[in-house]
């Protein structure tokens, strides 16, 4: 029995047996491997010797994503994008009135819109949205009143204590983002959500700078970023193509329903990226591609059809596919790939619907599942 268990153990095979046992007591059948790992983490901590501060931020933080994940589950096939911003911007400052137009106009669209749930930019976002599709992640803090009143008692509010935890949910159930101006939280945020797709640690995805006509905020961090970092070559000026800064809510919009017009979603097979999208490309669009991205890829783009892990998993095996050897490193010429291939004249005209974060969590797992194959 114990060879069917995963790698990480308690290290006693009695405990692994009664660990098992318990999994079968509460009727666990999906994702034994992944409970399993999580009650033998919990035993071993016991064995450790934590100290008590250890255990509480452990015990805090698995409490929170746990909550989180079940508040989250009925949505999980709806569209979500995620607005950051100052919990200080007044009602009658016009960059509330952007992003509450921003939020109307995405929920429109068929978009849930989430956001940290407090007063400022967060409330524009919620109220803009209307309470049947807005998303609260609070963050409790001895300074802030609690939720805002558009989304206060609502279903789909949950309150975090650490700032890691929510920044976790208001990232991971997201296709696309919107920055607003704000202070250290939003600059915090953003930057994780710009380093995790640099890195290739999050997929692709649509990150807007959104500021009002006239407004300097994203202007003024722009020259700071391209002076003082890449300047610097901390980053790569291929990084810029990460975001978009603009200053009208329809440029942003736009923005959002392009990245999604041809592409669909990406995973790795082997050696091999694959990218899914919803038409073909024509050969000669293709040389062109395999020509202009050499530096990114070691040979030439091809069309494809399913890999067998694909197969295996039913991955949206309805979608055409592009595989190439892509070197993961340049996600910021990935990033300008992904837009040429939505500019293409073979490229459906309208925009198409973004996968939904249960079809993202499909597409990881497979992933994970072709890794230990």
């Amino acid at each position: 029995m114990s060879a069917k268990l995963p790698r990480h153990r308690t290290g006693d095979d009695h405990l692994d047996t009664r660990l098992v046992e318990l999994l079968d007591e509460v009727g666990a059948t999906d994702d034994r491997d992944q409970l399993f790992e999580i009650l033998a983490s919990a035993v071993l901590l016991a064995g450790d010797g934590a100290q008590r501060l250890d255990l509480k931020i452990t015990n805090a933080a698995l409490k929170e994503m746990r909550a989180a994940f079940h508040m989250f589950a009925p949505y999980r096939d709806v569209p979500k994008v995620t607005i950051f911003g100052s919990a200080r911007t007044r009602p009658d400052d016009p960059l509330y009135t952007q992003t509450h137009d921003l939020a109307a106009a995405l929920a429109e669209q068929g978009w849930m819109v989430v956001t940290g749930a407090g007063p400022g930019i967060m409330a524009a976002g919620t109220e803009g949205a209307g309470r049947e599709q807005a998303i609260g992640v609070l963050i409790r803090l001895p300074f802030e009143g609690g939720a805002n009143a558009f989304i206060v008692g609502d279903d789909k509010l949950i309150e975090m204590k650490y700032f890691f935890t929510r920044k976790l949910m208001l990232i991971k159930e997201s296709a696309a983002f919107v920055a607003l101006p704000g202070g250290f939280g939003t600059l915090d945020e953003t930057f994780e959500l710009l380093t995790l797709v640099q890195t290739g640690k999050a997929e692709p995805v649509p990150i807007v700078l959104l500021d009002t006509p006239r407004g300097s905020y994203w202007e003024g961090w722009q020259r700071f970023v391209d002076g003082e970092v890449a300047g610097h070559e901390m980053i790569s000026r291929n990084d810029f193509a990460l975001y978009r800064i603009t200053d009208t809510v329809d440029d942003a919009v736009g923005e959002i329903e392009t990245f999604y017009r041809n592409f669909h979603s990406l995973r790795y097979v082997g050696d091999r990226l694959v990218l899914r999208l919803r038409a073909a490309p024509a050969r000669a669009e293709l040389a062109r591609l395999s020509e202009e991205f050499a530096d990114i890829v070691d040979g030439r783009i091809e069309r494809s059809g399913p890999f067998p892990p694909e197969v295996a998993g039913k991955d949206h095996l309805d979608l055409p596919r592009l595989a190439m050897r892509f070197d993961r490193h340049g996600f910021g010429r990935l990033r300008s790939l992904i837009d040429a291939l939505n500019r293409l004249p073979s490229a459906p005209a309208g925009p198409s619907p973004p996968p939904t974060a249960a079809e993202a969590e499909r597409i990881v797992e497979q992933e994970r599942v072709n890794r230990d194959i």
